[in-house]
């Protein structure tokens, strides 16, 4: 079913100009008269739309007998917005400026009705005389003065910290992920669910934000050139389609484009952010300003349902291609044919410029991507890409290639288009792919609503999300339970890091400790037996001149006895023979060589203990040198056998550390994401 039916439906109008004009006030161009639902808009709906816009029916979702249930718009959305005529379908139907054109197979409404509901719309849109006007929103001007190649100055544009929404609807399955984009500038991931977008940050892949799009499903996502804006196309098959553009840091809806009658299926914002171009089974370009909202220009040229859209980068072209493989080329000032690319055989899925605009590359399903050069609109490449079709192509900042298809294989390609790495298949059929501002990271999305985040260098998967993520606090739940789970194996691989560590500095002591003790070892055995020769001649000589002393102190004692005998015997003679002067010289003689005798004997006795006291003393001496030097060789004997022991488990153990250091970093870098994310929704969690 398409818009047009739906809207047929929704509005129900038939033949009612004639009581439109009837029933309009002819003063409704007089600005002091009030227009009021309930006095003016009410009888000009009454006659022909409540019959099926009513509380009973409601068709399309609608239902116009009350001020309060017009207000709440149908399944198409709003049907009136206060001061803004360009996008009130109300008007736009009625007065034919937009498909499906009201009141179906007749002229548009007369005048003086549409004078009526612009007044009353640019009034505010006042339920009665009583009522205070509808504030009117204001369209926020997007638009550059210039647009700046390359990265945007300050840093770049990421969510604001804000209280955590659970996502529109919890589906039993995850969708397929028919809409990621990637910040050409930031850490972040978009990714379409149900009646939602979802920020992940590009590294951790944490959920940042869950932005809700009424409108539908949304079917294509596109960030802006700088990174700043966030674009959204899609809505309910057969029945309505929209673009809605919210900035990325605070989240606020800015700009909501387009009337289609089934669901946008391409979209995409200029450079320069003034124009909005969006296709899909209308087979119709439609280009809008960004500053009002107002339908700037339409391009008919497609056969088929319009697949993809894509301003180039510097704002002068816009890429457009379609289910038959038609591809086109326009010049996005004026909508005028720049190139008709001829190549492909099929669908053409996916767009993306080059950063210089000078190279478009295309994918479709006939397997192959095209790029194709902008001075003449020659094809320079094509790529078998993929078996059985091509679904998403993306160029990096480094003019690499990534792709994804049926294949279910995420591809990179090198700038002149030559493969350069396969990673690990996905669950099922890839449908999207896109590559981290850094060119570090590729992200690919599946039929099974997998996303996953891989590292270039090496396939790493860094993690992976779904379009059906669970309610806030069942994630909080998750991700703590996820944190104490890795936080624990960080903890037992720094426990295990710190033991080897501490066993190879007990072996590296241990070792040091012996060549020490070795080298000490060695160095007395060479001391004591350099030593050894001198102590035993001190020893030898101690002990000889020790017996040299005793015998001269035998001799000397001999002498003194004799000498005592001899004086005694006189001492005899001279008191026998008293007057005796020859008795008395001679005993005088006697005692004088005793007493020399004596002293002598006295000295004999000095120089023994003296020589006793050196052969006390050399002696152990030697016998200590002795004992020494057989301790020593004895060590250096033990140490030595000991030594190539302990040297070898140093080798061993030096080689546990490595992968123990390795298993730390790794479960560190497990760990960093999820403490990040538990930051993150813990801070969430406070606002």
């Amino acid at each position: 079913m398409r818009l047009l039916v739906l809207l047929i439906s929704l509005l129900g109008w038939a033949s009612i100009e004639s009581s439109i004009q009837a029933q309009a006030p002819k003063d409704s161009k007089d600005t002091k008269v009030k227009i009021t639902y309930d006095q003016h808009i009410m009888p000009i709906l009454r006659e022909k739309c409540l019959s099926c816009h009513n509380a009973d029916k409601a068709k399309g979702g609608l239902d116009l007998s009350t001020f309060s249930k017009m207000m709440e718009g149908g399944s198409s959305g709003e049907v009136v917005k206060a001061g803004d005529i360009s996008s009130s379908r109300l008007y736009l139907l009625s007065s034919h400026k937009a498909e499906p054109k009201m009141p179906p197979n007749s002229a548009p409404l007369a005048k003086e009705a549409l004078d009526t509901i612009t007044a009353w719309i640019n009034g505010g849109l006042l339920e009665n005389s009583g009522s205070k006007a509808v504030a009117a929103k204001a369209t926020a001007d997007v638009s550059l003065v210039s647009i700046k190649r390359g990265r945007p100055d300050g840093p770049p544009p990421m969510p604001e910290l804000r209280k955590p929404r659970d996502t529109t609807k919890v589906t039993p399955k995850a969708n397929a992920v028919v809409a990621l984009a990637v910040s050409p500038w930031a850490p972040l991931v978009a990714v379409g669910g149900p009646k939602d977008i979802l920020l992940y940050h590009g590294e951790t892949m944490a959920l940042l934000d869950v932005i809700p799009f009424k409108h539908g499903m949304p079917t294509v996502i596109k960030f802006s050139r700088n990174g700043s804006l966030l674009l959204a196309g899609g809505g309910r098959g057969g029945l309505s389609g929209k673009v809605v553009v919210w900035n990325v840091k605070t989240g606020q809806q800015i700009i909501e484009v387009g009337n289609e009658n089934d669901a946008v299926l391409a979209a995409d914002i200029s450079a320069d952010q003034t124009q909005i171009a969006l296709g899909g089974p209308s087979k119709m370009i439609r280009i809008y300003s960004t500053k009002d909202g107002s339908l700037v220009r339409e391009i008919k040229k497609h056969t088929d349902w319009i697949y993809a859209l894509e301003f180039s980068p510097d704002g002068v072209l816009l890429a457009s291609s379609d289910r038959s493989g038609g591809l086109f080329v326009w010049e996005a000032a004026n909508g005028r044919e720049f190139y008709n690319l001829r190549g492909h055989t099929a669908a053409i899925l996916d767009l993306s410029w080059r950063d210089d605009s000078n190279i478009l590359a295309s994918g479709s399903e006939d397997g192959t991507i095209r790029t194709w050069e902008m001075e003449n609109g020659a094809q320079t490449k094509a790529i078998s890409a993929h078996g059985g079709g091509v679904q998403a192509v993306k160029y990096a900042h480094d003019n690499r290639l990534v792709s994804v298809g049926r294949d279910r294989t995420p591809k990179i390609w090198d700038a002149a288009g030559n493969p350069q790495k396969n990673f690990k298949a996905l669950n099922d059929l890839g449908l999207r792919v896109g590559v981290s501002h850094d060119a570090q990271i590729i992200y690919s999305g599946d039929w099974t609503g997998e996303v996953r985040a891989s590292r270039i260098t090496d396939d790493v998967t860094l993690g992976s999300v779904n379009t059906n993520p669970p309610a806030f606090a069942d994630r909080l739940a998750v991700i703590e339970k996820l944190f104490a789970e890795k936080q624990a194996k960080v903890n037992q691989a720094k426990s295990d890091l710190e033991a080897a560590q501490k066993k190879l500095a007990t072996l590296r002591l241990e070792f040091g400790n012996s060549q020490k003790a070795l080298t000490d070892a060695q160095t007395m055995v060479k001391t004591l037996e350099a030593n050894l020769p001198t102590l035993k001649a001190a020893a030898d000589k101690a002990a000889g001149d020790m017996q040299a002393a005793q015998n001269t102190l035998k001799a000397k004692e001999v002498k003194v006895k004799i000498f005592t005998e001899t004086a005694t015997k006189f001492k005899t003679e001279v008191d026998a023979a008293k007057g005796n002067d020859e008795l008395l010289a001679l005993f005088n003689q006697a005692k004088t060589q005793l007493d020399t005798a004596n002293t002598e004997l006295a000295a004999a006795r000095k120089t023994l203990m003296e020589r006793q006291s050196f052969v006390n003393m050399s002696g152990p001496k030697y016998i200590e040198a002795q004992k020494n030097l057989t301790t020593a060789k004895t060590t250096v004997q033990t140490v030595t056998q000991a030594m190539p022991l302990k040297q070898q488990a140093i080798p061993a153990t030096e080689k546990e550390i490595p992968p123990l250091q390795q298993k730390l970093a790794a479960a560190e870098a497990d760990l960093k994401p999820v403490a990040s994310q538990l930051e993150l929704m813990r801070a969430q969690a406070k606002k």
